[in-house]
């Protein structure tokens, strides 16, 4: 059976997470609209810069629990990458959807609503539930993916 689009785009995300650099959590994410890929992004490193299996996971040296003190990472989110991509080639993100394999944290929620994202689709929680809330506040919708349901 072919698969809906959301698990298509769901299955994606996954393939896009395998490219990421972070030693913790290999988060990918689609910005989506009208049924085409606008851009894509993985957690890394920015462009250049000495990946972390070299240099050593910073938050693992300070033992920074998960969902917390975003700024003690040499890396970029998934959301902010995708965003970054879309905005160096000229795209327009204006009422997409987000499909990520992780909920946003409270830095790229902030970024999705500004950015004019309407919805997101995730597949794992994380540990930041002001970000959802943030993201509720705004009207952008949210929903954990499940596989064979339906956002």
């Amino acid at each position: 059976m072919r698969p809906t689009w959301d698990e298509y785009f769901m299955q994606i995300t996954t393939l896009v997470a395998s490219r990421s650099t972070c030693m913790r959590r290999q988060v990918g994410g689609l910005l989506v609209k009208d049924k085409n890929i606008l851009a894509t992004g993985y957690n890394g490193v920015p462009s250049g810069i000495t990946h972390c299996d070299v240099t050593g996971c910073l938050r693992e040296q300070l033992q920074v629990p998960s969902g917390e003190r975003h700024e003690l990472c040499r890396g970029l989110h998934a959301e902010q990458n995708a965003i970054i991509q879309a905005a160096r080639h000229g795209i327009n993100i204006d009422g997409a959807t987000l499909y990520c394999t992780d909920s946003p944290c409270i830095i790229c929620s902030k970024m999705l609503i500004n950015a004019g994202v309407r919805q997101v689709v995730f597949g794992r929680g994380y540990p930041d539930q002001l970000s959802l809330a943030m993201l509720e506040e705004a009207g952008v919708g949210y929903q954990q993916f499940s596989a064979g349901e339906a956002p």
